[in-house]
């Protein structure tokens, strides 16, 4: 347990932030207190609250700009995730050899708490909240960090866990070198932030690969069988920790998978065989089957008992924005998956529902292609509303499949405009496939417009 021994970073001197937000801030509290002479800079402006953090910790910030002589000075350097590498000031600080690294890589050197590391394209979050929930519901002592909750680095400042559930991205990953994850999870890997990666899918591969990187033989390493880019990914990338695979049509000795009765099965050879009817489980739908053998291989591997992994998976209430439940009004009823980032996230909320549907998708295209949605979209989807400022690719690419597409002005608009198509019985879906950032701040603030203009309707 702990990474502590692996860590080889300078642990005095001029440390700088780039991006002062919760992960930012949290890393800048941590490295105060760890001695660092430490100074955070943001392009943007700063939240009051991010302000207020930093001024209560006596931590020296600018917004609105970097002064570049002062970055340059530094002898570490913790980047935002959501700063690229190829930006002129990352670049330079590479080129002179100083270490740009993630608050996760930070803070990890801080702590000897277990790190069970959650990553995939699609149902991260989910799982990490499940693992999480499953956990402490059990009466483990565990923090809930990463790319949800509140900033793993603000935590190992502030609290103590001897387990942390962590959802790792796969831009925290690219900033990860010495980080050790004693329990790496790989949900599945579909095309998604290509234009992070030169739009080339072997470079998101060989990122979202980088949770097994310095795993060691007592590590575990969780996997789906039955997902095409990870089981290939696989034959370049080999972990020498112990290997749980899960899957809805092989069965394994040591793994999780579908019995002939329909039931979940999760065997860790030396511990009491888990079996579960997949009709129990609290959360529905295939995807989710998956998401629940990857956190239920989890807890078993953490030796907790069956009763209690049974009475947490049949319980557990599902993150908002991510098929969200939001009301029933004249018999139709509207979810909110705003989370659904990528056309694979839509893929999994179209399967979760029965016809008829009318889609409101759009946002900023990542280099989308739709191709894989076009069977459920001509038979599901009875209408496709769009948001966002260019919609031209969903119309080029579904078009033909959609008995009806049309733009709209606003999101307030787009649920008017949904409200009125559907009938009684149909499902109103926000599941953008788009990131928010051209109409809003994010995709909380665009599932939560949703939410409230559901409840005007």
């Amino acid at each position: 347990m702990g990474n502590i021994p692996t860590y080889h970073y300078p642990q005095h001197g001029k440390l700088v932030v780039l991006g002062a937000g919760e992960s930012g801030v949290g890393a800048a509290i941590l490295a105060r207190q760890k001695g660092f002479d430490v100074w955070v800079t943001d392009s943007g402006p700063l939240a009051e609250r991010y302000k207020t953090q930093l001024e209560d910790a006596g931590i020296a910030y600018e917004a609105g700009g970097h002064t570049e002589a002062r970055i340059l000075d530094a002898v570490l350097v913790i980047k935002s995730p959501g700063i690229p590498d190829h930006v002129p000031i990352v670049k330079q600080l590479k080129d002179r050899g100083i270490p740009v690294i993630s608050e996760i890589e930070f803070a990890a050197q801080y702590t000897d708490a277990k790190l069970i590391c959650i990553t995939g394209s699609n149902g991260k979050s989910t799982t990490t909240m499940l693992t999480w929930f499953i956990l402490s519901q059990a009466g483990l002592n565990v923090g809930l960090a990463g790319n949800i909750g509140s900033s793993f680095a603000l935590q190992v400042a502030t609290a103590n866990y001897d387990y942390y559930v962590l959802e790792i991205s796969s831009f925290m990953l690219d900033d990860m070198v010495h980080f050790r994850a004693d329990v790496a999870v790989l949900l599945n890997i579909t095309p998604d932030h290509l234009d992070r990666y030169a739009y080339k899918l072997q470079n998101y591969v060989d990122s979202k690969f980088r949770i097994i990187r310095n795993q060691r033989p007592e590590d575990l390493f969780i996997y789906c069988a039955d997902d095409p880019l990870t089981v290939e990914g696989l034959q370049t990338h080999q972990s020498p920790a112990r290997m749980l695979p899960f899957s809805l049509t092989q069965q394994f000795e040591a793994g999780a998978y579908l019995n002939e009765q329909n039931q979940l099965v999760i065997n860790i050879p030396n511990q009491a065989i888990f079996i579960m009817d997949i009709n129990e489980i609290s959360l529905q739908g295939q995807h989710n089957i998956y998401n629940n053998m990857a956190s239920g291989l989890v807890a078993k591997a953490q030796e907790l008992r069956n009763a209690s992994m049974k009475e947490s998976m049949s319980s557990f209430k599902n993150i908002p924005h991510r098929l969200e439940f939001v009301a029933c009004i004249a018999g139709v009823n509207y979810i909110n998956d705003s989370k659904a980032t990528n056309v694979n996230a839509v893929w999994y909320a179209l399967e979760s529902f029965a016809p008829r549907i009318v889609l409101i998708m759009g946002g900023v295209d990542k280099g989308n292609d739709y191709e894989m949605l076009r069977d459920l979209i001509r038979t599901k989807v009875h209408a496709i509303v769009c948001i966002g400022k260019d919609n031209s690719r969903i119309y080029d690419a579904l078009e033909e499949d959609a008995e009806i597409i049309v733009n709209s002005a606003s999101m307030q608009d787009a649920v008017q405009i949904a409200s009125h198509l559907a009938q009684k019985g149909d499902t109103v879906l926000l599941s953008p496939a788009c990131a928010s950032f051209d109409w809003f701040k994010n995709y909380e603030d665009r599932g939560d417009q949703f939410k409230e203009a559901v409840m005007n309707l």
